[in-house]
Formats: C-alpha cells, sequence, structure tokens
C-alpha cells in the first residue's frame, strides 16, 4: 500500500470524495449528488463558495451557473483560466430550494474542505 506522501494530491482528493460518498452527511438524500470541487488538484489558487446550486447539483460540477459565468469572466480578465484553480463549496450537497445552509450542516461539511485545503495547499 502507498503510503499517504507518495500519493499525488489527485489521488488524495480521489480518496476523500471517496469517504464523502460514503459518509452520512446532511443533505445527501435531497440533492442530486456530491458536487466535490475541482478541477485542478496542483492549483495554487482556491476558490470556496457556500453551497451547490440547481445546476451543480444537477450536473455535479462546482460554480457553472449564473455564478459560475461571472467568476469565469473575472478569471479571464486577470488571464486565470479555470482549469488552474479548485474550486469547491464549504456544503458539497445543496440545500433544498437553495435555502441558506443551517449551522450543523456547515458544521458538519466543514472538515471535509479543511481536507481539500490541507491537500491542495494554495497560496
Amino acid at each position: 500500500m502507498v503510503n499517504n506522501a507518495a500519493k499525488t494530491k489527485q489521488q488524495r482528493l480521489d480518496a476523500l470524495e471517496k469517504r464523502m460518498l460514503k459518509a452520512d452527511l446532511p443533505l445527501k438524500r435531497s440533492a442530486h449528488q456530491l458536487v466535490f470541487g475541482g478541477p485542478n488538484a496542483d492549483a495554487s489558487l482556491m476558490f470556496v463558495g457556500e453551497a451547490p446550486g440547481k445546476n451543480e447539483d444537477l450536473q455535479g460540477l462546482p460554480f457553472i451557473g449564473s455564478a459560475g459565468k461571472i467568476l469565469d469572466q473575472l478569471l479571464e480578465s486577470i488571464d486565470v483560466k479555470r482549469e488552474q484553480t479548485f474550486i469547491t463549496s464549504i456544503l458539497k450537497y445543496r440545500p433544498p430550494n437553495n435555502r441558506n445552509p443551517s449551522m450543523i450542516e456547515i458544521i458538519e461539511h466543514t472538515p471535509f474542505l479543511i481536507d481539500q485545503i490541507r491537500i491542495i495547499q494554495p497560496r
């Protein structure tokens, strides 16, 4: 078995994502799917949103709705491509009716966000 230090960042993120899929997290049953984050595990720039929206929940990808379009425009204005970043949210499952997350939901999801940050180590 390969130790954690020898694994690539992407392998460590993949393992974290698998753990999340198995975890009994708040909102898991009401959401369509996990929105883990991406695309670049080796990114030096990381964006963290609050929670997935409708489009993100349906497609499993972060920031692809109207907020994602604005983010893409802002990135383009500073010559950064989305592929150079890692984008995620505090919550990995969408709250029903796009309501604000509860404190319990934030508390339960935050350790996974912290693990993502530790793995990616953005500047």
